[in-house]
């Protein structure tokens, strides 16, 4: 039998498909991002921000420009923008 929450008091489980965790402090911020047009951008902008810490999920829309960043707590705009900005992208800002 395993528990899922951490001595601290917060609750994650690892599921069994996937190997996705879900955080109960999660938080998901939609951005939008100038300059994507096509799946290697989607690529691109997954892995560099994915690759930043306390991410756990990036959803990348091109129809739209939007990208969907989900963090194991708030997210920081700054890091995220830089992120984009490395890559070769633009955050133009939270999309609403």
């Amino acid at each position: 039998m395993s528990d899922c929450c951490t001595p601290d008091g917060s609750c994650s489980t690892n599921t069994a498909q996937g190997g996705t965790t879900v955080v109960a402090d999660s938080h998901t911020v939609v951005y939008a991002v100038a300059g994507m047009t096509c799946g290697h951008c989607k690529s691109t902008l997954t892995k560099a921000i994915g690759g930043l810490d306390g991410v756990l999920k990036v959803d990348v829309d091109l129809a739209t420009g939007h990208v969907s960043v989900t963090t194991d707590g708030e997210s920081d705009d700054a890091e995220i923008a830089k992120a984009v900005d490395d890559a070769g992208y633009e955050v133009t800002g939270r999309a609403t």
